[in-house]
């Protein structure tokens, strides 16, 4: 097993981040040089996400839900402003203290799925548990893969799967990690809707059975429904952050 010594600031295994919201952005602004031109991706966001909180960010392409996505993640970091995530201050982190604060804090979904074609959907699985330190990798991996529905196919390789079923493993090794915040970007894009439709109730279980926060970005306005809070972005600032009018719509109520 790799090390697995959790970063100050952040709870190691089995354990929670300290008080607090475990997202906060205050005045975020992410700009990038391109060529003589400056670009702006984020301007001015503030945002905050308790433990069990199930958000949804809406906007058309380049609106800055990616480049909110990997703020959160710990894979960028402010031009200014500041980014708390989990109780540490990741605002002038580098690169290398970015990474191990990864393993310890933060689970993704990508449309790009990112298995390691080498290893079994249960490898790719157990793997997900095992960097982020959680005892019995490889029961637990079984335990994610059957709630998604492949318990048969894990001894599969991600090229003898489809591309669904490629993204239900992606979707157990985030889940297998055990991580308090969990980020997802178009996570039932390749799925029919049934299948979609399960994922989002997995999802959602995670605020309430572990107290993750979950952040969802997509395109579908219907997944927003069964939101807690909804956040909508154009031209990188936050337009709405506030929560169904009526509460959250139950999961059985989606149609797409």
């Amino acid at each position: 097993m790799v090390d697995v010594a959790a970063p100050a600031g952040v709870a190691g295994p089995g354990g929670r981040p300290p008080d607090g919201p475990l997202i906060r952005l205050e005045g975020v602004a992410r700009e990038y040089r391109v060529g003589d031109s400056r670009v702006v991706a984020l301007a001015g966001v503030d945002l905050a996400v308790e433990a069990g909180e199930f958000v949804v960010v809406l906007g058309p392409s380049g609106s800055g839900k990616t480049t909110l996505l990997n703020m959160i993640g710990a894979l960028d970091t402010p031009t200014v402003g500041r980014l708390v995530i989990a109780g540490r201050d990741l605002t002038s982190a580098g690169r290398g203290e970015l990474a191990r604060f990864r393993r310890h804090a933060v689970s993704f979904i990508f449309q790009v799925f990112n298995l390691f074609p080498g290893l079994t959907a249960l490898e790719n699985v157990e793997f997900g548990a095992d960097v982020a330190g959680r005892q019995g990798a490889r029961e637990r991996a079984r335990r994610m893969l059957d709630r998604v529905g492949l318990a048969e196919r894990a001894a599969h390789f991600p090229h003898e799967l489809s591309g669904g079923e490629q993204q239900r493993v992606a979707i157990a090794r985030a889940l297998a990690s055990g991580n308090p915040v969990l980020l997802a970007d178009e996570p039932t894009g390749e799925l029919d809707f049934r299948t979609g439709v399960q994922i989002l109730e997995l999802l959602h279980d995670q605020t309430h059975t572990a107290g993750t926060a979950v952040l969802v970005v997509t395109h579908n306005r219907e997944i927003a429904r069964v939101a807690d809070r909804v956040v909508e972005m154009s031209s990188g600032r936050v337009v709405r952050d506030g929560p169904n009018p009526g509460g959250p719509a139950p999961i059985s109520a989606l149609q797409w």
